[in-house]
């Protein structure tokens, strides 16, 4: 994971790769990491910083969706719950059961979440992650005891998996390197070259030098979530868009609001979605919610009536009502859901399947899907460029295929064990510079050594890199992650081998994209 070494590599003349995959996300890494370990020759490029957009800003959950068992989608839930086992299994630094309850203050929602929810359970067959049973109030409140009491009756627990998304990015990115793979962040394809009128390559630039690179390639994927109609229309201008851009927010908040172990699931707010409030790093995530927007950003940026739809909802549920001051982190997500056919249906009530699809020129673009699902979405995409490419289509190996990082029973209260089998890696370099142990803030559990190893194992090139996705500081806590800003720029400098105008551009451009994210 050393970009100059990856420049170098597609900078050899008259080079051919096998597949040259856009975009840095779920969906590219799990197709970059499909393809390499059949044996092909495999590119990742992508335009800012692996995981930057979507696929940094879900739930944090890995889950068969209980709403769409409630919409009669049995085919996603059933592809779902068994990529949720696998996840667990090849990623279990990364990934672990989550108990939610969902809090009943009618007569008749402890016996009908408990139907529906069994069934849930059974679906999930041997990869199940526990039993849903109704529980007493006496229960619920025991493991949530911040819940509202008027009127509660108990609740329903039932059992999903919860991760970090960004991490579990890097660490696929990982995997594909260490299997053979290239990839390069801040890599943007500005163009899509021909020859008798079949995609033969990809034209980009690097965002470091601005040095233009043409590429070739048997087959190209387009895997850049809200952005693939972008890569479409270089090879069909007049294409129509397929994809509908839907927004979804979260608010963090202090552990204090869920203070134990448990998850809350609301199965229907007013919007027809459900509401989460998970535990996270010491935090609490709440969310979401789900606005069509008209186009794809690269930083969207919640709306304050979706602000204020999570707070007033979740303060209906919470003995202690959450305030605009009582939230760390506001960040807002952008779901790249395959455009549906017919007119006038809610983003809410678009399928959270995926859709793939192949154009005249040998374009493969896959879209819609979501985290859960990323590696059997991989799977199909790879063995639709395969036929393009007239690459053999052999057999998928990621089913059983542990991840980077990989390591069991992980110590959830020590603050590296997202970072698995690298923790001790980490902890040595802290060892062998002692000035790297220290923390840089205590509050989020950081330590300098992070930085340093973000640097030279999981390609950062940015504050920001290192701040909103190799750490989740920005997520947890915005204003504390930027006050230690200029301690995280000085460490990348000297790591990267920046100046002090470098130092002083990254401060100013992080703070202020921080901002975005603290509530005033």
């Amino acid at each position: 994971m050393v970009r100059e070494k990856m420049i170098s590599e597609i900078q050899k003349t008259n080079q051919e790769w096998d597949v040259v995959i856009v975009g840095g996300g779920a969906s590219g890494l799990g197709a970059a990491l499909e393809a390499v370990t059949r044996g092909m020759k495999t590119l990742l490029l992508e335009q800012d910083d692996f995981t930057k957009g979507t696929s940094s800003r879900s739930t944090k959950l890995v889950h068969g969706g209980v709403r769409y068992l409630a919409q009669g989608n049995i085919s996603l839930v059933l592809e779902a719950l068994r990529e949720r086992g696998l996840m667990k299994q090849n990623a279990p630094h990364l990934v672990k059961d989550q108990s939610f309850i969902i809090p009943s203050y009618k007569w008749w929602v402890k016996p009908y979440y408990t139907l529906g929810l069994t069934v849930y359970d059974f679906m999930a067959g041997r990869l199940g992650l526990g039993r849903s049973l109704p529980y007493s109030r006496k229960r619920t409140l025991k493991y949530i005891p911040t819940l509202k009491q008027k009127n509660l009756r108990g609740g329903v627990v039932y059992h999903d998996g919860q991760f970090d998304d960004s991490r579990y990015g890097i660490n696929l990115c990982q995997t594909f390197v260490e299997n053979g793979g290239t990839a390069i962040n801040y890599m943007k394809v500005v163009g899509l070259n021909k020859a008798n009128g079949k995609i033969s390559g990809v034209a980009a630039i690097d965002g470091e030098t601005g040095n233009r690179i043409d590429i070739k390639a048997k087959v190209v994927i387009n895997a850049t979530g809200v952005f693939v109609d972008d890569i479409i229309k270089m090879d069909a201008p007049k294409s129509r868009d397929i994809v509908c851009v839907s927004q979804g927010v979260h608010l963090v908040l202090d552990k204090e609001f869920v203070p134990n172990d448990y998850a809350i699931m609301i199965p229907k707010t007013d919007d027809g979605r459900v509401l989460f409030a998970v535990p996270w790093h010491n935090k609490v995530v709440v969310g979401t919610t789900d606005v069509q927007k008209e186009g794809a950003e690269l930083e969207p940026r919640a709306l304050e009536e979706e602000i204020d739809f999570i707070l007033e909802t979740a303060g209906r549920f919470l003995a202690k009502e959450p305030k605009r001051s009582d939230v760390k982190s506001v960040f807002a997500g952008l779901r790249p859901l395959a455009a549906p056919t017919g007119e006038g249906k809610k983003t809410k009530e678009i399928s959270r399947g995926h859709k793939i699809y192949t154009s005249d020129a040998g374009l493969i673009t896959i879209t819609g899907g979501k985290w859960t699902t990323y590696r059997q979405m991989a799977e199909e995409v790879v063995d639709a460029a395969s036929k393009v490419s007239s690459y053999p289509i052999k057999k998928s190996v990621t089913r059983n295929m542990p991840i980077h990082g990989w390591k069991k029973n992980v110590d959830l209260s020590d603050p590296l064990y997202f970072y698995g089998s690298d923790s001790d890696k980490i902890l040595a370099l802290s060892k062998e510079d002692k000035d790297l142990g220290k923390f840089l803030s205590k509050d989020l559990g950081i330590i300098k050594a992070q930085v340093v190893w973000a640097a030279r194992h999981e390609m950062a090139r940015s504050v920001e890199d290192v701040l909103s996705r190799r750490t989740r500081a920005l997520l947890l806590d915005a204003r504390e992650s930027a006050r230690i800003a200029p301690d995280v720029a000085q460490l990348l400098a000297k790591e990267l081998g920046f100046d002090s105008k470098w130092e002083a551009d990254q401060v100013e451009k992080y703070r202020s994209l921080a901002l975005r994210y603290i509530l005033n």
